[in-house]
Formats: C-alpha cells, structure tokens, sequence
C-alpha cells in the first residue's frame, strides 16, 4: 500500500521542514507548500490525504484557505498554530476543519492526531453492512453507496457519513453537537456556533433529489430521517 500523502502547509520554511521530516519518520509521504496559493496548485494536481494547515500566512490565512478548499473537496485538515484562542479554534471547525493542534506540541500528539484523523476519514461512521431503504432511496452502508430511484448519486465521504449517523439513528433526532461529535470527532462540550452540519444536510438534500424531505429538520433541536411513510 502507497504511504499516506500529507500537505503540510506553513510559511515559515523551517517549521515545515521539520514537520515533513516527523511525518517521513512516521512512514508518510510529505509535500510542503509556503502558501495558500500553492497548497491550494498542489491539491489540484495530486489531492493529498490530509492538509496540515497553519493559521498565519502572508498571502492568504488558514481560514481564507480553508473556505477556498472546502468548495471543492472534504479531504481532512488539521489547523497547526500558535494561537490557541478558543475563538480561532471555534472558527476553524466552523469552516471545517477536522481537529486543531496548537504550538508547541509533541511528536507524539502530533502523530496521534494525525492517525486518528485519518481513521475516521477511512472508515467513516461505523455501520453494519447491508441496504437501508428510505422511500425510493437506498443507501448501502457496507458499500458506502447512495441511490435514489434506483440511479446512483455521487456523496462525498462526509456527506455519506452524515446521512449514514442519521439513518443509524432510527428515526431519532440528534442534535447538530451529536452529528459533529459522531460525523466529525469535535470535542464534546466546545462552544460551536457552526453551520458546518446545516451546509451539509443542504448539499445532502439536493442529492436526494425527491426524497430530500426525508430528512426532517427539528426545531431548536437538529436532525432526524424520515424512514416510514411519507415525511
């Protein structure tokens, strides 16, 4: 199997050669870009599996670049910075990013970050295999696989992750701080004004096309699918 491709994205040279250098030791394959610019080239020409991402850039911030990124791919990104404000780390889940590491950090939390990351975008959300059908829908847990009216629909990784938390959920509602804690590992109890799941389930419900009803938005609560009948 080809090692993992990380991004690592940081200004200052220096610091991002050392962090290559750590990611090398740990068996992955490592490509640096100084700028948002050039991250932004590299994804497009080979799409890394996870974007290393720090937050002070000249050209153009973390955020600026993460909101760039997000409209054209959900490959995972961990913020690396020496601001540790709950306020830039609240903002950089908001524009989704999938954990933050503040400087100094070690090795080795470095590394254990990166692993589990990586686990969950591999893996997505646990799920027996098998079919659910939900009206003339169907998505197929073990395959990780969406049709609706028997044609294929392309999802992305996080966005079969979501519909797969809520089908699990059988007919449940749960809470947009559930669905982040399960579809994303945010920390629980971290003060998430986000808008992250509400863009998802919008991007989820146009590729559902005539059963985009199913999934049903709670009042002051989150989000439930609609699994018997008609919504």
């Amino acid at each position: 199997m080809a090692p993992r491709r990380i991004l690592v994205v940081d200004d200052e040279k220096e610091v991002a050669s050392v962090t290559a250098a750590i990611l090398r030791r740990e068996g992955y394959e490592a490509v640096i870009a100084h700028s948002g610019a050039a991250a932004l080239k590299a994804v497009a020409t080979e799409p890394p599996d996870l974007v290393l991402l720090d937050v002070m850039m000249p050209d153009m911030d973390g955020f600026e670049f993460l909101r760039l990124l997000r409209r054209r791919t959900d490959v995972p990104v961990i913020f690396i910075s020496g601001k540790d404000a709950d306020a830039d780390k609240v903002l950089g889940l908001r524009l989704g990013a999938d954990d933050y590491v503040a400087k100094p950090y070690s090795r080795a939390e470095l590394t254990a970050r990166i692993a589990a990351v990586l686990h969950r975008a591999a893996h997505g959300i646990e799920a027996a295999d098998g079919a659910v059908r939900f009206g003339t829908a169907e998505a197929d847990l073990g395959r990780r696989e969406l049709r609706v009216g028997g044609h294929p629909r392309e999802v992305t990784p996080k966005e079969f992750d979501l519909l797969a938390c809520l089908l699990k959920a059988r007919g449940k509602a749960l809470t947009r701080e559930q669905i982040l804690e399960k579809v994303w590992g945010y920390e629980k109890g971290l003060d998430l004004s986000t808008r992250t799941v509400d863009q998802h389930v919008a991007r989820l419900r146009r590729k559902l096309r005539g059963e985009r009803n199913r999934i049903v938005t709670v009042a002051k609560n989150g989000y439930r699918v609609n699994l018997d009948g008609r919504p």
